[in-house]
């Protein structure tokens, strides 16, 4: 068995695991539920007993909502293998098409155009922070959302700068990222696609936007506020 196989395996097998555990978890659930509401309909009762079966109601209801959460996590190890492969094999420009692409399947879009600056806002943060992770990891620390938004704020960017879309700092922020140049923001065909480029410059290929600065300075705002900064790790 090779090793893309083994963690198939693997995976398939943690899967199934945790659905077990759910499924179980929601049968037990149902089963108080059902006792808590015939406790509350009935006057004879004692509340002491009621308030019993309401705890251990409460307590089954925070284990299946982790479950839950451990299954979404899992299934989502799927959804990242494509990128995780291309940065481990250093392909730079593919994994920052796919970085594109899996933000915008996040949001239930299926191309960054349909993606707008309003939803940025309510972007998930756990999966800025998987992808964040994922290029940092393999970068050696020298890519990722994390770094851009840490570099902003050196440049003196904050929560502030981007509700009024202060284009100063903006500017300074890309020529530092090797994305501006010669006072003209440079295309991604003429970035550097390897770990020779400046701290910070991939993804890069996100922040080309229709929606131009507002997006920019959107995303810099969701990152603020997803804690989203490599210095505070």
């Amino acid at each position: 068995m090779n090793e893309l196989e083994n963690h198939t395996h693997n995976l398939s097998s943690q899967l199934f695991e945790i659905q077990q555990q759910l499924n179980e978890l929601r049968s037990r659930l149902s089963e108080v539920q059902l006792i808590v509401k015939k406790n509350s309909e009935s006057f004879n009762k004692q509340s002491t007993t009621i308030e019993g079966e309401s705890k251990q109601n409460s307590k089954l209801s925070e284990q299946l909502s982790a479950i839950e959460n451990n299954l979404s996590l899992v299934s989502d190890v799927v959804r990242y293998r494509p990128l995780r492969d291309m940065l481990a094999a250093e392909k730079w420009e593919e994994a920052d098409k796919e970085t594109t692409r899996l933000i915008a399947d996040i949001a239930g879009h299926e191309d960054l155009e349909e993606f707008r600056p309003d939803q940025v806002q309510h972007f998930p943060c756990v999966h800025l922070q998987v992808i964040d992770n994922l290029w940092l990891n393999y970068s050696k620390e020298r890519f990722g959302f994390s770094i851009q938004v840490r570099i902003y704020q050196e440049e003196g960017g904050n929560i502030e700068t981007t509700i009024e879309q202060d284009s100063d700092i903006i500017r300074r922020w890309g020529k530092r990222l090797g994305w501006r140049a010669e006072n003209r923001w440079r295309k991604c065909e003429e970035l550097d696609w390897t770990l020779n480029a400046p701290i910070g410059c991939h993804p890069s290929r996100w922040w080309n936007s229709p929606f131009g600065s507002k997006m920019t300075n959107y995303f810099l705002a969701r990152l603020i506020n997803c804690e989203l900064n490599s210095g505070n790790r």
